[in-house]
C-alpha cells in the first residue's frame, strides 16, 4: 500500500477501518483533556468498558449467595473456567481440551517444565534467546540448576549474526540441529519482547521434534497479537500472560497450551493440586489425584472469578472483531508508523543514522510492534514524547518500543505521532 503523511490521509484510512468502532469501548489515560497516544499494549493493554459490569456480576453474586454461589451464581464459579475454553482455544489455535486459564505467566512456565523440561544425562541442554526476557531466563536456568546442571553448559542462547538485530529462522534451525543428541527443549519467545520479532513456530517445532526434543513457546507478546495455529503447527506447550495484548488488568490470570498428544499420558510428572482433579471426583475428596483431561489437568487452584471475570470482558470483544479482521489492521496499522518514522529519519536524521527500527521488515515476521534505537538522547526522548502525551515503553540500554494496537489505535494516532516527533529531534 501507497501511504501518505498527511492528516486527511490518515482519516480517510480510519473512515474505512471497520475495527474503528471498538476503539471506543476502551477507556485511554487522559493528557491536557484529551485521550494519549497510547502505543504501550505490549505492557498493558487499555481497560474495557465493559469490565466493571463484568466483575459487578460476580460481586454481587458473591454477596447474595456467599459459598453457594459456587453452584447458584449466574455464571457458577465451580465450572467458572469451563466458559473461556472455546474463545482461547479460537484465540490460540487450539482444540479446547488442550488449553486453560490459571495462575500468572511465570508460575505457568515452572509447572510446564515439571512436566516437558526432563533432563537426562545425555539429554539437558535448552535453547532460548540470548535476549530472552529476563523472567523467563530466571526460570529456565532455576529449572536447570534444580536438576543439578550447570546453566553455563546446559543453557544454549542464541545471538543473531554481527550486526544484525534479529534471529535468523536458519540459524536458530542450524544450532537446534548441532545439539540435537543433547537436547531437551527448546524455549523461544513467539514474539521477542526486545525486538518485536516474530519466531516462525511451526519450522522451528518441526526441527525441534526432528532431535527429539521437545518445542515450547513464551506468548506473552504474541497472543492477540498475532494469528495462532498452535494445534496445527505441533507446539508441544506454551503459556502466555492477558494483560498485555488480551487486555485483562494488570497481574490478570493467564493461560497454558499443552498440545493434545499429552491429554491423558500418565507417564508426565506434573505438580499436581486440587481444581487438576476429574471435576466428577473432585469433592469426594480423595487422598489419590486423579488428572483432569487435557490441559486442565495442570490446574493447581481453582479459578480466580475476579480476574477471570476482567479477562472475559475482553475475550468477548475479540470474538467480536476476530483475529482475522485484527491481523488485516495490524499489517496497515505498522506499515504506516515504520513509514512515518523512515520519512522523519530522511528528512531530519544526518545520514539517516538517529532512528534505527530492529523490528523485522517482513509482515511475516512482526506483529504491531515497532523497536527503535535512537542514536542520541534515546531516554531523553522517550521522556518527552511522554510529556507530550505519547504512552510508549523505553527498554534498556537503548531502545523505543512502540505498539500500535490495532483493536483500539487509530491512523491518526500514527499521523500525531509522526508530528510530535518530527517536532522533537527538529528541537533537539
Amino acid at each position: 500500500m501507497e501511504y501518505l503523511n498527511t492528516i486527511d490521509f490518515a482519516r480517510q484510512l480510519d473512515a474505512s477501518d471497520p475495527v474503528k468502532k471498538y476503539r471506543e469501548r476502551f477507556y485511554f489515560p487522559q493528557h491536557d483533556g484529551k485521550n494519549v497516544i497510547y502505543f504501550c499494549g505490549n505492557s498493558l493493554g487499555l481497560q474495557p468498558k465493559s469490565v466493571k459490569d463484568y466483575i459487578n456480576i460476580e460481586l454481587e453474586d458473591w454477596a447474595k449467595y456467599g459459598v453457594e454461589g459456587h453452584f447458584q451464581a449466574r455464571n457458577p464459579w465451580f465450572s467458572y473456567h469451563e466458559m473461556f475454553l472455546q474463545p482461547v482455544a479460537k484465540l490460540v489455535g487450539a482444540l479446547p481440551t488442550e488449553v486453560a486459564l490459571m495462575n500468572s505467566l511465570t508460575t505457568n512456565l515452572h509447572l510446564l517444565m515439571v512436566s516437558f523440561y526432563r533432563p537426562t544425562e545425555k539429554r539437558f541442554k535448552i535453547i532460548c534467546e540470548d535476549d530472552v526476557f529476563p523472567s523467563d531466563s530466571y526460570a529456565l536456568t532455576s529449572q536447570i540448576k534444580f536438576h543439578g546442571f550447570n546453566p553455563d553448559e546446559a543453557l544454549i542462547r542464541l545471538k543473531p549474526r554481527n550486526g544484525e538485530y534479529c534471529l535468523r529462522t536458519d540459524d536458530i534451525i542450524k544450532e537446534i540441529y548441532k545439539h540435537g543428541d543433547n537436547l531437551a527443549l527448546v524455549l523461544l519467545g513467539g514474539v521477542n519482547y526486545y525486538t518485536g520479532q516474530a519466531m516462525e513456530m511451526e519450522p522451528i517445532t518441526f526441527a525441534t521434534h526432528l532431535t527429539g526434543a521437545l518445542a515450547g513457546f513464551d506468548l506473552a507478546h504474541a497472543t492477540g497479537n498475532l494469528k495462532l495455529s498452535l494445534h496445527n503447527w505441533k507446539v508441544d506447550f506454551a503459556c502466555w500472560c492477558t494483560y498485555k495484548y488480551l487486555n485483562s488488568g494488570p497481574g490478570g490470570v493467564a493461560g497454558i497450551f499443552v498440545h493434545e498428544k499429552f491429554a491423558n499420558d500418565p507417564t508426565l510428572p506434573r505438580f499436581a493440586g486440587w481444581w487438576g482433579n476429574d471435576p466428577s471426583t473432585r469433592f469426594q475428596m480423595s487422598k489419590d489425584f486423579v488428572p483432569a483431561n487435557g490441559a486442565s489437568g495442570w490446574q493447581v487452584s481453582n479459578a480466580p472469578v475476579l480476574a477471570m471475570a476482567a479477562h472475559k470482558a475482553s475475550l468477548d470483544i475479540f470474538h467480536e472483531v476476530t483475529m482475522d479482521s485484527l491481523s488485516y489492521k495490524s499489517k496497515r496499522l505498522t506499515g504506516y508508523l515504520e513509514f512515518i518514522i523512515e520519512e522523519i529519519n530522511k528528512k531530519y536524521s544526518p545520514n539517516n543514522k538517529l532512528i534505527t527500527i530492529i523490528t523485522p521488515k517482513e509482515e511475516a515476521q512482526r506483529g504491531c510492534q515497532l523497536s527503535l534505537i535512537i542514536s542520541n538522547n534515546g531516554k531523553e526522548l522517550h521522556k518527552q514524547l511522554t510529556e507530550k502525551g505519547v504512552i510508549a515503553d523505553w527498554r534498556e540500554p537503548n531502545v523505543i518500543r512502540l505498539a500500535p494496537v490495532p483493536l483500539y489505535n487509530s491512523y491518526e494516532d500514527v499521523f500525531t505521532f509522526g508530528k510530535i516527533m518530527k517536532e522533537l529531534i527538529m528541537t533537539n
